[in-house]
């Protein structure tokens, strides 16, 4: 159970609720972007053996980096690996949907022992067999996906693909949408072996300045025990 949180308090509630892995963004509203290096140190104390996973998405939108946005991804990679992350989750893109493998490559080298995931980006080109083969080549370790769809429960076809595809070479992580009364459904029709959610409520309404939400610890919980 990976759960997706934006502050320590976030790292704190997954963790209390049976969380097994923690990944750190934040702007969830636009899918998530790049924390800051204070909030990755401080998550990592916070996490204990809890793993914290970091995103590495340096702006909204698509997912083709240029050369600078890259040299980002790089530094932001190693600085995250530097303050004790479990794990590093990217996407670099090019043009026609399909990986940058000459880009995964370099981020697999830096990350070395640490868990190399790539998020919903995987669902951007429609070829998920062909996907699957270019993050085979590369030594990728995890493949959040939704399937294609708004709400993975929606994409288990494709979902239970990459699965097949992968045959235990690659964790497929089934993101997007999840709730936690569907969690056993959604592993029955797909078949992987992990599950991500943002387990949200919201706590502070938009008032000009943008909504604020925390982790819901009971929805983990009940995640988890699903």
């Amino acid at each position: 159970m990976e759960v997706a949180v934006t502050d320590v308090a976030g790292v704190r509630a997954a963790r209390a609720a049976g969380a097994h892995r923690v990944e750190l963004c934040v702007a969830l509203e636009v899918g998530g972007l790049t924390p800051s290096l204070g909030l990755v140190e401080r998550a990592v104390e916070a996490a204990g053996p809890v793993g914290v996973h970091v995103l590495l998405r340096p702006r909204p939108g698509d997912f083709v980096h240029d050369a600078d946005e890259f040299a980002v991804v790089v530094h932001d990679a190693s600085v995250a690996l530097d303050a004790g992350a479990a794990g590093i989750v990217v996407g670099p893109l090019r043009l026609d949907g399909r990986f940058d493998v000459d880009a995964l490559h370099r981020l697999r080298e830096l990350a070395g022992d640490a868990d190399l995931t790539v998020h919903r980006a995987f669902d951007v080109h429609p070829g998920v067999e062909e996907n699957v083969a270019d993050l085979l080549s590369v030594g990728v370790d995890r493949i959040l996906t939704s399937g294609g769809a708004d709400s993975a429960h929606d994409g288990t076809a494709r979902i239970a693909r990459a699965v097949a595809a992968a045959d235990g070479r690659i964790a497929v992580t089934a993101g997007g949408g999840v709730r936690p009364e569907r969690v056993g459904e959604l592993l029955a029709a797909t078949g992987v072996t992990d599950v991500h959610l943002s387990a949200r409520r919201l706590t502070y309404e938009d008032t000009g300045f943008g909504a604020r939400y925390d982790v819901d610890p009971d929805l983990v919980a009940r995640a988890v025990g699903a």
